[in-house]
């Protein structure tokens, strides 16, 4: 590797891998911690799924307006931006007294996670080309889910011995330590002042309303399905099976970590057979995933299904990601970026909510089905309506 490579992958991961790393432990850290501290407040599984979509609806109000910050001001002020913003969010749940402050508290945070996950998709967009996309981003949603393979697991200590709101103090210091990552290593020289002559939201909508209903109705049902399994598992095991958060922390650890293996090989397939080889047999395995979660009868059940889930997931390192970096125009990237999200975040917003009106509705046992088959749905159209968006002078 030559000199000048090796400097551009330090600055990578410096810049943008290590506070990823740091940010993916902390949401990690709550996946098995929020669904059970908002269950302490004795109320419905529908209010549960209301606090759990708070974040994603943050989130989703914040992707477009990301999208024009960071055409204006930059990709490193937005991230600090985002990071600051995520640090308000968990601190107030130090103090929240009730569900409502809950729900708002994340509610900011979501909106942090809008200016961080758009700053960063397109500092890493116009930084690699189309060639090592796959790759380079399927490492990005890797490192991601190391962070989720080692969350999981502390946050269920930490609470299972201090109680929910010393996981949620943990989580603020090592935000802390994502801000200092970015504030020193993220390099400022990509100023709003080389994206203020690109494209507006209303131009993008325009120009690209027809791949943004049909690529992005896939990505939408493949951040449901995707969301939803860190919505059933917690409860499905607490309520159903009756596992502590301390087996909930492990279950959903050990499923990250057979995620987790799978992200370079899913950056080899997008950047030797396409992205479609590595997206398709994603959501159709997350889908047989979450069928199996309705057949768990015990600790060993639970954790079968999930590896299965995890496995499915980790097929689909990076795989949106990708597809939206290579559907972006040059002229407007961050814009475009910002809507692609809003409409993959849309469904991560509103999974948390069905999935809770559905356990109401039908059972906490049948629940697991209906994210089957959304997982199914996203396979389907991502097969038969995206096309291949790596063009064949780009394969490996």
């Amino acid at each position: 590797m030559s000199k000048q490579k090796q400097e551009v992958v330090v600055n990578l991961f410096l810049s943008v891998y290590a506070p990823a790393l740091v940010l993916s432990v902390c949401r990690g850290l709550l996946l098995p911690v929020l669904p059970l501290f908002a269950r302490s407040f004795e109320v419905s599984y529908s209010l549960v799924g209301v606090v759990l979509a708070a974040d994603g609806i943050g989130t989703l109000l914040g992707d477009v307006p990301a999208g024009v910050v960071v055409r204006r001001v930059g990709e490193k002020r937005t991230m600090l931006l985002g990071v600051g913003c995520v640090l308000s969010g968990i601190f107030g749940l130090l103090v929240a007294a009730d569900l409502w402050q809950v729900s708002a508290c994340r509610l900011v945070s979501g909106i942090g996670t809008a200016l961080w996950n758009i700053s960063r998709h397109t500092y890493l967009a116009e930084a690699i080309r189309p060639a090592l996309r796959g790759r380079a981003i399927a490492v990005f949603g890797g490192i991601g889910r190391i962070g989720y393979f080692a969350g999981p697991l502390l946050g269920g200590l930490v609470a299972g011995a201090y109680g929910f709101r010393a996981a949620f103090l943990l989580y603020g210091m090592l935000a802390v330590v994502a801000l200092l990552t970015v504030l020193l290593w993220v390099r400022g020289a990509s100023s709003g002042a080389s994206h203020r002559s690109r494209g507006r939201v209303g131009d993008i909508v325009r120009g690209h309303y027809r791949t943004l209903l049909t690529a992005g109705s896939a990505q939408l049902c493949a951040q449901m399905v995707r969301t939803a399994r860190m919505v059933i598992a917690p409860l499905y095991a607490a309520d159903v099976l009756g596992l502590g958060v301390e087996e909930v922390g492990v279950i959903i650890s050990i499923a990250a970590a057979v995620d987790m293996l799978m992200f370079y090989p899913a950056g080899m397939i997008m950047d030797h057979w396409g992205r479609k080889y590595a997206s398709v047999p994603s959501f159709f395995v997350q889908g047989a995933g979450m069928a199996a979660i309705a057949l768990a009868q015990d600790f060993w059940g639970l954790l079968l299904a999930l590896v299965v889930v995890g496995l499915g997931n980790g097929i689909g390192s990076g795989t949106m990601m990708t597809l939206g970096a290579d559907l972006a125009p040059d002229d407007g990237r961050g814009v475009f970026l910002g809507l692609w999200r809003f409409v993959g975040d849309l469904g991560g917003a509103g999974s948390p909510l069905a999935m809770g009106y559905i356990a109401d509705w039908v059972g906490l046992t049948e629940t697991p089905l209906a994210a089957a088959g959304i997982g199914l749905a996203a396979a389907l159209t991502l097969w038969l309506g995206v096309p291949e968006t790596l063009k064949k002078e780009d394969r490996l």
